[in-house]
């Protein structure tokens, strides 16, 4: 059995009195307070996670940025150095092997934070094909990540010296003053919860510092540390896909609603042909969101049939992601569900819950508004 990897601040969490479970082949903080009482503590006041399973690549080298723009879906010569970009490595068939975020640093650099356990696959694809110059380095380890997270987010920053000004999906490198010393830090004003937020990234070695001195100004302001299991609530009611979930080597963005992340007029990027045929004949299923109007919460892999059952159509679909939204106080999902059954907004349909029908709104995310 694989031993299951360990950020740089298990021993914090442990005396935080958290819950461990394994993702992406870590030991992460579950919860501490109770799920909802952290999910609650992000959308209304502030809350802290550690991210640190997240993976990080350096591309550089001359030409960099145009090596990395000819590989990833999105169009990064859209962007200035200083900005962020979400985007996505796909493979041949449309496919998604990770979707990630990019920072330009410059021509010659980009910097990549891509899912923890598909880090390796986007070095290896990357490097594959990197000109001579450019290289392409795995640096899981070298930098960690705490996401500050929630309305409050931009006074906690401030209050520490810290930029949180900075427009959405940009960065900027500063300092902390830690009781370890000064820690340098990248700022970037990004994350996974639909509330105005913030990623931190301290090196490795000084991440438990940081996130003592983080902690202690949150902790004032009435937020929470927060884990894995408020995480997904919130990207859930944000509509967010899950690498493994609603995008994987089998899911397109177009069938998960991410086209905007690709740049369509761009001559190259890896799985360009077969996203172009997809989109010219129109995917085969796409992305919905379920909001349950009964009793129950839809999970993963849940059958999803149309209501009534017209003419025996069977299945439609399947949920690929499904929690409780404390926000909503009622179940919601994500769902893939086959374009020729016609469904659309505003369909009532049926989803098996361990053998119990359990009738559910077709609807758009988010399901909550956002307040990045």
């Amino acid at each position: 059995m694989t031993e299951l990897l360990a950020g740089p601040i298990a021993d914090r969490h442990a005396a935080l009195g958290a819950t461990f479970a394994e993702f992406g082949g870590w030991n992460m903080p579950v919860s501490y307070s109770g799920t909802v009482a952290e999910h609650a503590a992000v959308r209304e006041a502030v809350g802290i996670f550690d991210v640190s399973h997240l993976g990080k690549a350096l591309v550089s080298g001359p030409g960099a940025a145009a090596f990395v723009n000819s590989t990833l879906t999105n169009d990064l010569g859209k962007i200035a150095p200083g900005k962020a970009q979400y985007t996505l490595c796909c493979n041949d068939s449309g496919g998604v092997i990770d979707d990630l975020i990019a920072y330009l640093v410059s021509d010659d650099e980009v910097f990549l934070v891509p899912n923890a356990a598909n880090t390796a696959a986007v070095v290896q694809k990357m490097s594959a094909i990197a000109p001579e110059g450019i290289s392409v380095v795995d640096r899981h380890r070298d930098l960690a990540v705490l996401a500050v997270q929630g309305p409050k987010s931009p006074e906690i920053l401030a209050g520490l010296g810290l930029p949180a000004d900075i427009e959405y999906m940009a960065f900027a490198d500063a300092e902390l003053t830690t009781a370890a010393g000064v820690a340098p830090v990248r700022v970037c004003r990004t994350g996974y919860t639909g509330e105005r937020g913030y990623e931190i990234l301290p090196r490795w070695t000084d991440a438990g510092a940081v996130f003592d001195v983080l902690l202690e100004s949150i902790t004032e302001a009435g937020g929470l540390p927060a884990g894995l299991g408020a995480r997904d609530t919130l990207r859930t009611e944000m509509g967010y896909a899950l690498h493994g979930h609603e995008l994987g080597p089998d899911i397109s963005p177009v069938q998960a609603r991410s086209s905007w992340a690709v740049g369509w007029e761009k001559p190259s990027f890896f799985g360009r042909d077969a996203l172009l045929a997809e989109k010219e004949a129109g995917p085969a299923r796409r992305l919905y969101g379920l909001r349950a109007t009964g009793r129950g919460v839809p999970r993963a892999g849940c059958a999803v049939r149309l209501a009534g059952d017209p003419e025996g159509a069977g299945q439609i679909g399947t949920c690929t992601s499904g929690t409780f939204s404390p926000t909503l106080k009622q179940g919601i999902a994500l769902a893939l569900l086959d374009t020729a059954s016609g469904v659309r907004k505003g369909d009532e349909v049926v989803v098996d819950v361990r053998g119990r029908d359990l009738l559910c709104e077709v609807v758009i995310p988010p399901f909550v508004p956002s307040h990045v």
